[in-house]
Parts: C-alpha cells; sequence; structure tokens
C-alpha cells in the first residue's frame, strides 16, 4: 500500500511538529514521521528563549503551551562558595529570563492542534528506511518507511528531514557533515526540587568545571554538570559520592536531595557533545532542519528555539514553492541562505560563552 502528501516530515520534536501545524493550517496535506511509538520519550533542551516564545506567540500557540503547563524563570544567579555572586533579572519589560517547557507538553500541543485537519496525519513507530527519486529529473519525491513492522511507500513534493543530530534521511541523501568538538561532555541528572526552590537558572563552577542547575515545571531541577570530553568511562570506575560531594558544596541545600537521589552513575545520563556544520541543507525535493541542519552543543538551550526558528521560516518558503509548483534545487536553497548565516552566528556565541564562563567568577585560578 502507498500513501501520498505534499510534504512528509521526518521527525517529530518541535521543528518538526511545529512545521506539520503551519504547514496544515494553511491547507497542504502533511504526513509526519515520527520513529518512537509515543510522545512522552525523555528530553532535556526543554528551555524557550525569547525567540521560541515570540515564535508561539505569534501563530497564537502560546497560551495552549501555558495551559498545558509551563514554569517562567525568575532570574540567573552565579554562586561561589554557597552565596551568590552574580544576579541577571529580566530586562526592561520582560517578565523572566527563560521558559521551562517539558517537551511532552510543548508536542501535545502542537500535534493536538494539527490533528483535527483532515489534511494532517502522524505515524508513529515509523522509521524512513529509504529515499525515493523521480525517474527523469532524480528529485527526492518520497520515502519509504517501516511502519509498526510493516514496509510502506509514502509519495510527495517535498520531503523534510527535522530527525534530529543523527539525522537519517541526511545519511540516506549522501549529505555530508563536519563534527565539531567543543572539549566536554555533559552529564545530565534529575533530582525533586527541595521546599522553597525559586524557579531560576543556577550555575556554579565545581571540579574546575561548569556545573548549571535549571528548575523544571512540575517540581524538579535538572542538573547540567560538564566533564572533560571522553572522560565518563574513567570516571564511572571511581566511587560516586566524591563526585556528587562536589555539587553540595556548591549548593550546601541540596544535601539531602543528592545523598537521596545521587547514589550512583547510574542517576547520571552522558550527552557527548558535539556540534555538526552540513554542507548544504537542501537537495531537489529535499530539506533538511533543525538539529539535522545545524547541531548545537547544550549551551544557551538554542536548540529548540532554532529548530522552531526554522519551521517559522521555512513554512511559508515552502507553501510559496508548493503553490508555484516550483520545489526545485534553488527556490528550496532560499531557506538555507536565510537561516545559515544565524546559526553560524549562534554557534560561535556558544564557543565564545563555553570559553569565558569562568571568568564570572573572580575568584577562580585556572
Amino acid at each position: 500500500m502507498s500513501l501520498h502528501a505534499e510534504v512528509i516530515i521526518a521527525g517529530a520534536g518541535p521543528g518538526g511538529a511545529l512545521l506539520g501545524y503551519l504547514l496544515a493550517a494553511s491547507g497542504v496535506s502533511v504526513i509526519l514521521l515520527e520513529r518512537h511509538s509515543h510522545m512522552d520519550k525523555e528530553f532535556r533542551g526543554e528551555h524557550l528563549n525569547a525567540q521560541g516564545e515570540r515564535i508561539l506567540k505569534e501563530h497564537g500557540l502560546y497560551k495552549r503551551v501555558q495551559e498545558a503547563g509551563l514554569l517562567l524563570m525568575e532570574r540567573v544567579e552565579y554562586f561561589q562558595q554557597g552565596r551568590i555572586i552574580k544576579t541577571i533579572l529580566p530586562g526592561p519589560g520582560e517578565r523572566h529570563t527563560g521558559i521551562h517547557v517539558p517537551q511532552k507538553n510543548l508536542l501535545h500541543v502542537l500535534i493536538g492542534e494539527s490533528l483535527p485537519f483532515p489534511n494532517y496525519r502522524l505515524m508513529m513507530d515509523t522509521t524512513v528506511t529509504e529515499l525515493l527519486h523521480d525517474e527523469q529529473s532524480g528529485a527526492v519525491n518520497g520515502v519509504k518507511v517501516r511502519h509498526q513492522g510493516e514496509e510502506q511507500i509514502i509519495h510527495s513534493q517535498l520531503v523534510i528531514g527535522a530527525d534530529g543530530r543523527y539525522s537519517t534521511v541526511r545519511k540516506l541523501a549522501g549529505i555530508s557533515t563536519r563534527i565539531l568538538k567543543h572539549g566536554f561532555d555533559l552529564l545530565w541528572a534529575r533530582i525533586p526540587a527541595p521546599a522553597g526552590w525559586p524557579a531560576t537558572v543556577r550555575m556554579a563552577l565545581a571540579n574546575d568545571s561548569q556545573l548549571a542547575l535549571f528548575s523544571q515545571q512540575g517540581g524538579y531541577i535538572q542538573v547540567g554538570w560538564n566533564i572533560q570530553q571522553d572522560s565518563y568511562r574513567k570516571l564511572r570506575k571511581q566511587p560516586v559520592e566524591p563526585f556528587a560531594r562536589a555539587l553540595v558544596e556548591a549548593f550546601p541545600e541540596l544535601e539531602q536531595t543528592v545523598e537521596k537521589h545521587i547514589r550512583t552513575w547510574d542517576d547520571f545520563v552522558l550527552l557527548q557533545v558535539q556540534s555538526c556544520v552540513c554542507d548544504t541543507w537542501v537537495q531537489p525535493g529535499l530539506v533538511i532542519m533543525g538539529d539535522a541542519a545545524h547541531t548545537f552543543s547544550p549551551t544557551g538551550a538554542i536548540g529548540v528555539n532554532s529548530a522552531m526558528q526554522d519551521a517559522h521560516i521555512l513554512a511559508p518558503l515552502l507553501l510559496d514553492a508548493l503553490r508555484s509548483g516550483d520545489t526545485g534545487l534553488e527556490t528550496l536553497r532560499q531557506f538555507e541562505q536565510l537561516r545559515r548565516q544565524e546559526t553560524t552566528a549562534e554557534l560561535d556565541i556558544q564557543f565564545a560563552k563555553e570559553s569565558s564562563f569562568s571568568g564570572n567568577f573572580p575568584a577562580y585560578q585556572p
């Protein structure tokens, strides 16, 4: 059996889901593919900045996300020896310094708003296995997928790869990437917030490395702790207690919570930090976006917001391309031309912030 849609989107993360909604709301037939069988998978890049907030508000989605559950950050604080040494407050006219939105809340809104459209279809537990091409022009015109264990063909005018940093669509298209290392990896942990813990982002140096605590909607704290690149295997051979003790020394009020919830290395999740720069984001009939096109490190929580900006910019370009019947390379390349310079600048800012982080702590001596 084969299906048809004007646009196939592989990857139902925030960027792909938002693009699917924007296209479906404009009358385009869309099939959104997601390799997982549910939307409640674990995800850690869940902070919206001013850009992400603006996009949701512009498309009338922010109120629904707010109703689903979010948390406004009151301030950013830098700690040294258990004391605040620097505070960043909301700017003039602003209510917060960032927003925590659980990904499941964001996705349930984006997809929930899309499903009522008769021209929209969501296919879960679906993996792209092959790109299809027009025999005459060579343009991508569909995909072969494995849907709930069964092979299926889907034809389209356009295929969008929004399937993350290890994008299958990018690999199948043969788009080469340059991997950039940041010199560190990241350990994540999620612990309950003590009573009275404020809605903040808190920064410190622990073991001479960046330690960040992000308040989360629902009464949790997400711990993000930089470690030396490729050091985790060696680190795991050591007792976890001295490592966890450094967290308590940085934030003494977390002592009981840390002792209860960080007992083994299995209480951490490793993220091997790297960025990628792709040679191109487009081919005839195909576009890659979000982490598939421009992977970031976790610094500054750029990734989700950048993927949503991709969707915001790409949607009207695709509408024009479909209406004019021109989905060729030059038409699609406008998206890359509009976004590549901005994403390159964002990546440069990340490297600058990472190299200068210790400068926020005046007593620090490298």
